[in-house]
């Protein structure tokens, strides 16, 4: 305190000078019209540029949740734009949309968003882990999309990360069919381009256009119905002559890949269950 007393009295002039030149400034503004204005201006200019500032930092690190926000939007809205193309197609009594009652499954999906923390796409059997584990509700055998497709399935977790397979890994296997055509088949990556795969097995009498949407066919116990996988860039024959091989321009950018969601479907997840230990019932028994 003592201290304090003696900084004062050393410094007293320039604490008084000071006082003055603040009065005087007051004084100047508030009797001054032309100087007043002057003051006036470059305050509020001061003042827009601190509030642009601040509003450039908050929309930086708000931009995080609202890329969240619209991984899931754009998920609500693909499936919405396909129970509408459904609905007009009920009314036209087109048989070659899918059945509405695939689609009634969407309704008990939950979406859990999550962040991509690595992900390879150089190898044959690429992963990618992501921020959400067990503790988040995420668990093996999980189907993962992002805003523009599918994006593989979860096939490791712990408490707060996931290994997940993606399309771009030689193990993946996922059901589709060709959007509007009812035709089915498996989508397999080979390798090399990271935007191209393929779908094996599709039915010679088939009958679809180039760049016709492939999507998922939910009957994988995965996904929903009219998830987005791709678009048919090119058609060959199968090795053996019987099937179609279409070529497929992958609708997910894996390069760019950030924000992605894990579809939790506890029904689904049950029937998927009671599938695995119906087959290993089946299974012929060692003998002893």
């Amino acid at each position: 305190m003592h201290n304090l007393i003696d900084f004062i009295q050393r410094y007293n002039h320039w604490f008084v000078f000071v006082l003055l030149e603040v009065i005087s400034v007051v004084l100047m503004v508030q009797y001054n019209s032309y100087q007043g204005s002057v003051w006036f201006s470059s305050a509020n200019a001061v003042s827009a540029k601190m509030l642009s500032w601040n509003a450039e930092v908050e929309s930086f690190f708000s931009m995080s949740k609202a890329n969240q926000e619209l991984t899931q939007r754009n998920l609500y809205l693909e499936q919405q734009v396909r129970m509408l193309s459904d609905q007009l197609t009920d009314k036209t009594h087109d048989s070659t949309w899918i059945n509405r009652d695939e689609l009634a499954l969407l309704k008990g999906f939950k979406l859990i968003p999550a962040k991509v923390v690595s992900n390879s796409l150089s190898r044959h059997d690429n992963l990618i882990t992501i921020d959400k584990g067990e503790a988040e509700g995420v668990r093996k055998d999980m189907g993962v999309v992002c805003g523009s497709g599918v994006v593989g399935i979860v096939y490791l977790t712990s408490a707060h990360y996931a290994v997940v397979i993606p399309l771009l890994n030689d193990k993946s296997n996922v059901s589709c069919r060709i959007r509007g055509r009812g035709y089915f088949g498996y989508l397999h990556w080979n390798g090399g381009d990271t935007r191209l795969a393929y779908v094996e097995d599709v039915p010679r009498h088939a009958r679809f256009r180039l760049y016709d949407d492939v999507e998922t066919s939910g009957f994988s116990s995965v996904f929903p119905p009219g998830v987005l996988v791709g678009k048919i860039l090119h058609v060959y024959n199968s090795v053996d002559g019987v099937s179609y091989r279409l070529q497929v321009r992958l609708s997910t950018d894996f390069g760019r890949l950030r924000d992605v969601c894990v579809i939790d479907n506890a029904p689904v997840m049950e029937q998927l269950n009671v599938l695995r230990a119906a087959q290993d019932s089946l299974r012929p028994k060692e003998s002893h």
